[in-house]
């Protein structure tokens, strides 16, 4: 596991800087293994949810100020927030009038964990993590992450963007901190009280919101225990950055080493993503899931579904695209044959409940297929995740996907615009 983390701090410190849009007919030449032709959302043009979607990505694309939340959950892809963050700077840079808020993020430094490159947050004290992906028993919240905190005072520095594309600051007016304090024994401090008009809590949200009368790039508090109770600790779920712009918010949701189980093992999930009305939600948990010698497939569905119907508690209107997980090897030296069985789960619960489905599974090509962009140093030795060039042809195949659904549901040709969001990343460079 240590070496995995350093791994993922290696390639975290390239994978923010310059974003040059891999898909191309040279690409494909070099990489024939990949199964291009694959690269489409399915059964998309059949799902009214995916039709509303696209117009409203639509409407951002044509310069008109609307609101859209994408949701994307998975394990350890998502919780570094690499491939996601780049679709993320795409998405909203296709006009401009889509660059959203940042969101909901979760301190991952304070649980002794690794931090996406893109937001920074640090704090003093003694903190210890849990994550609901181990033998951990605490109360978890949307992210998935718990940062224990039990002394006396914790000074903590939130800045909204760090080591990211040049242009892409999230200024807020408003932040949020979730936590669990049963018996009240904390107290929030901002260093800048002038700075501050109102604050409000929501306990049975689990949160805390403080509304600024200015636009800030980074923010100190600090959190104090109001009492002498030895036991007393405070438990950090989240922290979500809110301004008033319109466009695009990309929200991740990711723990290493998580599947459905451990998801449904969070109970304020549920109640949390309630707060949120996202039009998108992209699932890619599976990988985990897989990554055992007695895959229940049986099981994999009813977790599966379970996620599916919170998602749909929260908007019945989302559009809910389901991801099939990479080709893998178990712990590397067996190829993985539960991702095929997956795969079926998936498409199966897709066809029932309507929604759209990527395989990336058949686009990487299929069984043992993680050997080859091992060979072609796409992937690492251990044939799970992928490199900085591993993770940039994957999000650009689902940028590509998605787009390409768009164009054809709004009746633009084929890459038109694809190609001028390309275009306009390059002229961001």
């Amino acid at each position: 596991m240590k070496k995995y983390i350093t791994y993922l701090l290696i390639i975290n410190c390239f994978a923010v800087f310059g974003q040059d849009y891999q898909i191309s007919d040279s690409l494909q030449k070099v990489y024939p293994f990949i199964n291009w032709k694959a690269n489409i959302i399915k059964h998309s043009d059949s799902a009214t949810t995916f039709k509303k979607l696209y117009r409203k990505l639509d409407n951002i694309y044509r310069n008109k100020k609307e609101k859209l939340h994408v949701f994307h959950i998975g394990g350890s892809h998502i919780q570094a927030d690499f491939y996601s963050n780049r679709l993320r700077h795409y998405l909203q840079h296709i006009s401009p009038t889509a660059k959203g808020q940042r969101g909901f993020i979760f301190p991952y430094k304070l649980a002794k964990t690794n931090n996406p490159l893109n937001y920074k947050i640090t704090a003093d004290g003694n903190w210890k993590g849990y994550r609901c992906s181990r033998n951990d028993s605490v109360a978890w919240g949307l992210s998935g992450v718990t940062a224990k905190f039990k002394d006396s005072i914790t000074n903590i520095t939130v800045q909204a963007n760090h080591k990211n594309y040049s242009d892409n600051t999230y200024l807020f007016n408003k932040f949020r901190v979730f936590y669990n304090d049963w018996d009240n024994n904390y107290s929030f401090i901002l260093e800048d009280e002038s700075i501050l008009n109102n604050t409000s809590i929501n306990n049975d949200m689990h949160y805390i919101e403080f509304e600024l009368n200015k636009t800030v790039e980074k923010l100190n508090f600090c959190i104090k225990k109001n009492n002498s109770n030895p036991t007393a600790e405070f438990l950090m779920m989240g922290i979500e950055l809110i301004n008033d712009n319109p466009g695009i918010e990309y929200t991740t949701i990711g723990v290493n080493g998580a599947s459905f189980a451990f998801y449904n093992r969070c109970a304020y999930f549920e109640k949390q993503l309630t707060l949120y009305k996202p039009d998108l939600f992209i699932i890619s948990v599976g990988t985990n899931d897989t990554y055992t010698l007695h895959f229940d497939a049986e099981q994999y569905e009813r977790y599966y579904e379970q996620l599916i119907q919170s998602i749909q508690k929260a908007n019945p209107e989302c559009a809910i695209l389901l991801t099939v997980p990479n080709d893998s090897y178990y712990k590397k030296q067996f190829a993985n044959p539960n991702t095929k069985v997956a795969a079926k789960v998936i498409y199966q619960l897709a066809k029932k409940h309507h929604m759209a489905v990527w395989d990336f599974y058949e686009i990487m090509g299929g069984y043992v297929s993680s050997q080859k962009w091992y060979d072609h140093k796409l992937m690492p030795k251990d044939r799970i995740h992928f490199t900085r060039k591993g993770y940039d042809i994957k999000a650009d195949l689902l940028l590509q996907a998605i787009v390409n659904a768009w164009e054809k549901e709004m009746n633009y040709s084929k890459n038109s615009i694809l190609n001028a969001i390309v275009k306009k990343e390059k002229a961001i460079e």
